[in-house]
């Protein structure tokens, strides 16, 4: 087993601390592990940043937080290179700020995926980059993907992308 670093185990802390306040504050109580109905309070749901730079991961955030951002879109591929299922409705997650801190839970509320240039103008504003309109989804996006595919993964209008629909459940 790994050891965990002292940054690693304060994060840790965190987000303990952060999921049993915001299960609490979104209604998500412990009644259901107890009685074995489910398992979604039993531990942390999957935490994540957004982006693949702090500076973005902290702008992201705040246009969750402020309300403004309520989708995001990922490569399919990535997950496939990473060996990761892809969310699912109804699944929660926890949004981490640029040091790694807890800061919001949301709740996935719609999933699709759909080829790069058909991603609509009512997703792109929903995502809240930029000034919301599907032109700069795409300018952002496309450059975002450039950089970020994986090895043998080149960028094209027809690459899958996931359209994920998110709902704010407890801000911090």
């Amino acid at each position: 087993m790994d050891e965990l670093t002292a940054v690693d185990a304060e994060n840790a802390a965190q987000l303990v601390e952060f999921w049993e306040a915001g299960r609490i504050k979104a209604g998500l109580g412990r009644t259901g592990t107890v009685t074995g109905f489910g398992n979604e309070t039993a531990v942390p749901p999957v935490a994540w940043a957004f982006g693949d730079e702090p500076e973005m991961a902290d702008r992201l955030l705040d246009l969750v937080l402020d309300g403004t951002k309520t989708a995001t879109s990922s490569a399919v591929w990535s997950y496939e290179d990473d060996g990761e299922p892809l969310p699912q409705k109804g699944d929660l997650s926890i949004i981490l700020d640029a040091d790694g801190a807890p800061r919001a839970l949301i709740r996935t509320s719609e999933v699709e995926v759909v080829a790069f240039e058909e991603v609509t103008e009512d997703f792109a504003r929903a995502e809240g980059e930029g000034d919301r309109t599907l032109a700069s989804w795409r300018a952002g996006h496309e450059e975002f993907f450039r950089r970020t595919l994986g090895v043998g993964r080149e960028f094209s209008s027809e690459m899958p992308v996931l359209c994920e629909r998110f709902t704010l459940l407890y801000p911090r």
